[in-house]
């Protein structure tokens, strides 16, 4: 069986719509003590992207999360593999999630940041995928929000592969 992608979103589109977030968050965090938290693996590319298109002094540190083993469905549980490298209490925190569709993995980092003591804690997340939410989340800043399709490249992956992409496409088998 191969496999084809099918363009999304372009690397142009990505790449304006990221330069439009980094500006957004810069005015909202002017005065505030910004760390962002990188949910890995999927959102180091859109992290580094966004991280340069925020123009003020922030920190940035990594959340190891699992919750779709090698497959294409959510397993609903949701483990941490790699915490954060030093406290977030009194800090404006920004979760940077590649995707958001069933809610289930932002719900629990915001539940599990809360009891951190953070100043604040939001969510920027590169795509929503609505048709798939199992609980409501607030996605605070929002690259684009897609169909119900299974999609790879820009830090996304299907079985640790095509992450690489420098578009969000659509694997298509034939």
């Amino acid at each position: 069986m191969s496999e084809r992608i099918v363009t999304m979103l372009s690397q142009e589109a990505i790449a304006a719509r990221v330069k439009e977030l980094g500006a957004e968050i810069t005015a909202a965090y002017r005065d505030k003590n910004l760390t962002l938290v990188v949910v890995l693996k999927g959102s180091f590319v859109f992290a580094a992207d966004l991280a340069r298109a925020i123009d003020l002094p922030l920190r940035i540190d990594f959340l190891g999360v699992r919750s779709y083993g090698e497959g294409t469905e959510t397993s609903g549980v949701v483990q941490i593999t790699q915490d954060l490298s030093k406290p977030i209490a009194n800090e404006d925190v920004l979760i940077v999630e590649d995707i958001v569709d069933t809610g289930l993995t932002i719900a629990h980092l915001m539940d599990l940041f809360r009891t951190r003591n953070p100043h604040s804690v939001k969510v920027c997340s590169l795509l929503h995928k609505p048709a798939r939410a199992r609980v409501s989340v607030q996605v605070d800043y929002l690259g684009f929000t897609i169909e119900d399709k299974f999609v790879v490249g820009y830090g996304l992956d299907f079985g640790e592969r095509y992450r690489n992409l420098p578009f969000i496409g659509v694997v298509e088998r034939a």
